[in-house]
């Protein structure tokens, strides 16, 4: 319990309904957030697409729902994009429930990755803040982060030091990490299982080259995640020997890391500057090392030669190579870790702390 409860309200992506699976890895954050929060004793009230549940143990927050259109993922559009917020926007509509409802909190914590509610932070009495979810993926909103920043950079926070690079900022940026529930994650010893990749079926996840790394070793890879993009999907099963593939779909976490953790290794190949790597740590609660392009978050999570490998972006055989030097890795690392750096609680106070910090002080 901590000794500044405080009023918050988190604002969901306006993309799906929580555990849908189709708001990312910002689903697990803000659920893993929110467990956090409630245990440390604040008050949280959650603002979601209508359809959307509380997590389990977050029963004494408040759910507060809202019907409309999924917002358009920048991460989809192309780097020059306007900004365009449909007609029966979920975006505008979890503002006005913000606004609303956070005249009086003490915060109100926006993990939706979009223009809106940052142009309109400077023009709020609201103590709005923003857990920013990706890099600079638009110019537009590279420009709006970089302009809130220099009006107030403690409204912005950032998962990673990497993903925060990717931006001008007057001052070193606040990094909270991301957090996760560990008494959900069961940690294996056991370390002769199959490879896996977990993530999103987009080109910008890059599947094609593990499943190369996978063909040269002769093996089947596991793959775990939605396949937003079918055609980029049977591209790489037709790159590689039939039956390399093994489609395992979009797993509830009970159900990943039941599979997850009896992987010899993951391997996880960004091609572009992930803000962080939430699979990764999945992966790595269950004791499974990770081989991984040194790029984005992971290049921060991943502790070369201890808890997995981190090779040359894009470079395959290297990726190969590092998978057959598994062996080397003692699987209980992997998990103390994860205890160390990036569990709930430790999520939960990174973040309380941050609230705190940009509170105004009294006269």
């Amino acid at each position: 319990m901590t000794s500044h409860p405080l009023d918050l309200i988190l604002v969901s992506t306006p993309i799906g309904v929580l555990g849908s699976g189709r708001g990312g890895g910002v689903e697990l954050t803000l659920s893993s957030l929110l467990k956090g929060l409630v245990d440390r004793g604040h008050r949280v009230r959650l603002i979601a697409a209508e359809g959307s549940q509380l997590p389990h143990g977050c029963e004494s927050a408040e759910l507060l729902t809202a019907e409309g259109e999924d917002q358009p993922s920048w991460q989809h559009l192309d780097g020059e994009s306007p900004v365009s917020i449909p007609r029966d926007g979920l975006l505008p509509r979890f503002l006005d429930i913000a606004l609303e409802v956070g005249a009086r909190a003490d915060a109100v914590i926006n993990f939706g990755y979009d223009w809106l509610p940052l142009w309109i932070t400077p023009h709020l009495p609201h103590q709005l803040y923003h857990l920013i979810s990706m890099g600079a993926v638009a110019e537009v909103m590279r420009d709006q982060i970089e302009a809130l920043a220099s009006w107030d950079q403690q409204r912005l926070a950032f998962h990673t030091a990497r993903q925060a690079s990717d931006f001008c900022l007057p001052h070193p940026p606040r990094v909270v990490g991301n957090g996760f529930d560990l008494a959900r994650y069961r940690f294996r010893q056991e370390a002769r299982g199959p490879l896996g990749w977990a993530g999103r079926v987009a080109p910008e996840k890059g599947l094609e080259d593990a499943a190369a790394a996978a063909a040269a070793l002769g093996e089947q890879l596991l793959v775990w995640g939605l396949r937003e993009d079918p055609a980029y999907a049977e591209a790489v099963e037709a790159s590689v020997p039939s039956g390399t593939l093994q489609w395992r779909g979009f797993l509830p976490t009970a159900d990943l890391q039941e599979e997850l953790g009896r992987c010899r290794a993951l391997i996880n190949t960004p091609k572009w500057n992930e803000a962080y790597g939430n699979v990764v740590v999945e992966a790595l609660a269950c004791g499974v090392p990770v081989v991984a392009y040194d790029r984005g978050g992971p290049g921060e999570l991943v502790q070369s030669g201890e808890t997995g490998f981190l090779v040359k972006p894009d470079d395959i055989a290297a990726l190969t190579s590092a998978l057959r030097r598994l062996p080397e890795l003692e699987r209980a690392a992997c998990r103390a870790w994860v205890e160390r750096n990036a569990s709930q609680a430790v999520f939960a106070r990174r973040v309380e702390d941050w609230i705190l910090a940009g509170r105004p002080t009294s006269s």
